[in-house]
This record gives structure tokens, C-alpha cells and sequence, in this order.
């Protein structure tokens, strides 16, 4: 079931496919937990179930939208990740978030890694930006490692959002840091890596 026209990624560890109803209970655990109070929660059922259906719907009336990040070997589901304009967005976002107990093994660093690499060199986008929570340190530090800086002049979404401008496909390609990110990819889906300090995701 689902958008038959949304493309599956792929990359080292994770396999990135459309959302499904299969997919709900991880959806809905996570957003009726403190995880998501950045992304507005925690919800109810009903707003919860409210929220999945526009994910699903999203890729119907964009035609692009955020994918459930599966993992390649255990199917199981880490979090989602993607494109996002509901109506109201001032810009196209790329958006994400990682079920609590998946967080700090660098699976939304790979999973927003190929998603904007998707949407640039296969959808045209000229750009992208993320709206966040200013107390949300852990997506602003991942903001940053993905190269987006705080962007003051750009319209929030409700005015007490920040807006992170992500580095124009330009200036990504062949870039030291788009090379910095493979690198610290691979350090993650090495088995051996054991990170220190603070677990980002």
C-alpha cells in the first residue's frame, strides 16, 4: 500500500521507502512521547493519526514527502526523514526525527544525507531549509553538521521557529564537507566505532 510513485533510497546501512500503514505504531509511540515536543507533541491518538495520514497524503499533493528510514538488514523502522511543505510553509524543508531509543548512531545524519542529495541532483531543487525549535540542540547541531546555518533574514513558520538555510547544491558538490559527511558516516556503520561524549543523531 502507498504512493506507488515514491522512489526507494538506498545507502549504507539504511533503506528509505515511503510511508505505510505498517509503519504507524513507531510513528505513533514516538509523537505521543516527549520525543517529538519540538515537532509539536506529544499528541493525542486522534492528532496523531492525523498527522500519519498527512505524511502519506503529502507525497499525493507536493508529489515529494518524507520517507520511513528502514533498516537494509532487519527491516526494522529508526525514524523518518525528508521533504515537508504543508500549507503556510514560507519554503521547501527537509525534515526529520528519530524514534527515542534509535537516536546517536548517525542514522538521521545518513538518512538527511541522501535525502537532500536526492532532491537536488534528481529533483532540481535550487535549496532547502529547515524550520527549528530553538531549544532543540540536538537537530541545530545536526543542522550544522549537514553545513545549514541560521538564516535570520529568512520568514519562519510561526515566528518562534529558527530557520536553517542548508548550503545550495553548488557549494555542496565535491565539497570538503560534503566529503566530511561521508566520512563520518562511515565511521558510524563501521561496527567498531564506539562514538564519545554526547550521542547526536
Amino acid at each position: 500500500m502507498g504512493h506507488r510513485d515514491i522512489p526507494v533510497l538506498e545507502t549504507r546501512r539504511l533503506a528509505l521507502r515511503g510511508p505505510v500503514p505498517e509503519d504507524y505504531p513507531n510513528f505513533k509511540a514516538t509523537f505521543a512521547s516527549y520525543r517529538s515536543r519540538f515537532m509539536g507533541g506529544p499528541l493525542n491518538a486522534y492528532e496523531t493519526w492525523m498527522l500519519y495520514a498527512a505524511e502519506i497524503g503529502h507525497w499525493e499533493i507536493r508529489g515529494f514527502g518524507m520517507w520511513m528510514i528502514h533498516d537494509k538488514a532487519t527491516d526494522e523502522t529508526y525514524g523518518m526523514a525528508g521533504g515537508w511543505q504543508p500549507a503556510k510553509w514560507p519554503e521547501r524543508e527537509i525534515a526529520w526525527i528519530i524514534w527515542p531509543e534509535k537516536s546517536g548512531h548517525g542514522f538521521a545524519l545518513e538518512a538527511v544525507h541522501a535525502c537532500r542529495r536526492y532532491y537536488y541532483d534528481q529533483r532540481g531543487w535550487d535549496g532547502a531549509v529547515s524550520y527549528l525549535d530553538p531549544m532543540d540542540l540536538d537537530s541545530i547541531r545536526l543542522a550544522e553538521r549537514l553545513g545549514a546555518a541560521k538564516d535570520k533574514a529568512a520568514a519562519t513558520v510561526t515566528g518562534d521557529d529558527v530557520v536553517y538555510r542548508h548550503p545550495a547544491p553548488a557549494a555542496l558538490r565535491g565539497s570538503q564537507l560534503a566529503h566530511g559527511i561521508e566520512m563520518e558516516i562511515g565511521h558510524y556503520a563501521d561496527p567498531l566505532f564506539k562514538p564519545k561524549g554526547y550521542a547526536l543523531d
